[in-house]
């Protein structure tokens, strides 16, 4: 029998708890050993919670239980959750979390840490909610070198732009509806304003190259500059929007970036509605995958960290190795990836004096709309924003995906 700490109680840490005892008898025949629940650490009590006899309050009673063999860490946030994941892999316990911040700022720390103790610190869960995504970079595509990462990483901007595109709802409107719903929190700046996406980017590139990359270092922007009209040259242009989490390869140059792209309606990413989440991936051998699927939620989100822990079942006393060394990964100068722009002005703004900033443009027209509009030609963005500097109302810009 493997006993195992929960630390949180919250949604995700309830949905840990829920499919390690419903699942329990599927879950013991894969893993090779039965998983209990011994303890789950909360502020809070849970009268009439059938696992409130479990609940404790401090840690330390889990930290001196010497029956627990794993730790499931669902609090979030840094602190304390860092310095309670980082005792127990101490103690040579493993870890599964689904906590992006943790990860993001500390995971080649805490690999590091695991590796040393012959322990495991697993986290599939904290990129893309159930889809599976870190085991794919870390296992299945071992063989290739990874040249391209860009991703739907949020669910809640994607449901919001969803709506933006195919109902035509303002964006303070659609952001009141999604927090209504739960899909938006009551201070939604982590989503909208990319921050979530950021995090997530980085935990992938770090893992595809091996080094760290901060999450600080990567150019973030979100979606509260997006508007209906973008959506009606969006239309006109046979694109969509999207708030996409990239990073890539060129020359022997490292590029990472969030922020609102157009892209062509058939990209394998122009698809992705609502809340779901998707993942394409460019390796040098296997060319485009994706992977797909509800990037939040409970209990998709609480069956990657169940997974994570029958992974360190089947793994007591071995290290699964993950290649995410604490040496950092310097990104390149952000302004000197190149792509085309479009480009939104007053009408007043003449398409000669836009040409002789910007050169050769293509002018985009909607019924309705009376704007001076255009997508420039191929430029760096250190160009493109030369280029924007020689104008004092530009009312918005997206980047366009190559």
């Amino acid at each position: 029998m493997i006993n195992v700490a929960v630390l949180g109680y919250g949604t995700i840490g309830a949905g840990v708890v829920e499919v390690l005892q419903t699942n329990a008898d599927s879950i013991e025949k894969k893993a090779g050993d039965r998983i209990v629940v011994k303890r789950i650490l909360d502020l809070r009590d849970f009268p009439g919670d059938p696992n409130q006899d479990k609940v404790v309050h401090d840690y330390k009673i889990i930290e001196e239980d010497e029956d627990i063999q794993i730790v499931v860490e669902c609090m979030g946030g840094l602190e304390p959750a860092y310095t309670f994941v980082k005792t127990a892999l101490l103690q040579g316990r493993s870890v599964a979390t689904s906590n992006k911040e943790l990860v993001a700022k500390y995971g080649a720390e805490l690999i590091g840490i695991a590796k040393e103790k012959k322990a495991n610190f697993l986290f599939e869960a904290s990129v893309g909610g159930g889809i599976p995504i870190i085991r794919p970079l870390t296992q299945c595509l071992t063989a290739d070198v990874i040249e391209e990462i860009s991703g739907i990483l949020n669910g809640t901007t994607n449901y919001m732009l969803t709506k933006m595109e195919e109902e035509g709802i303002a964006f303070d409107e659609v952001l009141k509806e999604a927090q209504e719903k739960g899909y938006a929190e009551l201070h939604p700046e982590a989503d909208i304003e990319g921050y979530d996406a950021c995090r997530k980017i980085a935990i992938l590139t770090s893992l595809a190259y091996g080094k760290q990359v901060d999450f600080e270092d990567v150019h973030t922007e979100g979606i509260t500059n997006i508007s209906a009209e973008d959506f009606q040259y969006a239309r006109q242009m046979k694109k969509c929007i999207k708030l996409l989490g990239k990073s890539w390869s060129d020359d022997g140059k490292l590029y990472a970036m969030v922020c609102p792209m157009l892209i062509d309606h058939y990209h394998p990413l122009a698809g992705v509605k609502d809340v779901f989440n998707a993942i394409f991936v460019h390796g040098n051998m296997v060319d485009d995958t994706m992977f797909y699927g509800r990037g939040a939620g409970k209990l998709p989100t609480a069956s990657a960290v169940a997974a994570d822990v029958v992974d360190c079942v089947k793994h007591m006393g071995t290290h699964i190795k993950m290649i995410w060394e604490q040496e950092k990964l310097p990104l390149s100068d952000f302004g000197g990836f190149e792509r085309r722009y479009f480009v939104r002005m007053p009408k007043e703004v003449s398409l000669e004096s836009v040409e002789k900033a910007f050169g050769a443009v293509e002018p985009v027209k909607v019924d309705g709309i009376e704007e001076t509009a255009f997508v420039t030609g191929v430029m760096k963005e250190s160009d493109y924003h030369k280029a924007a500097d020689q104008f004092d109302d530009i009312l918005n810009m997206i980047r366009i995906d190559a």
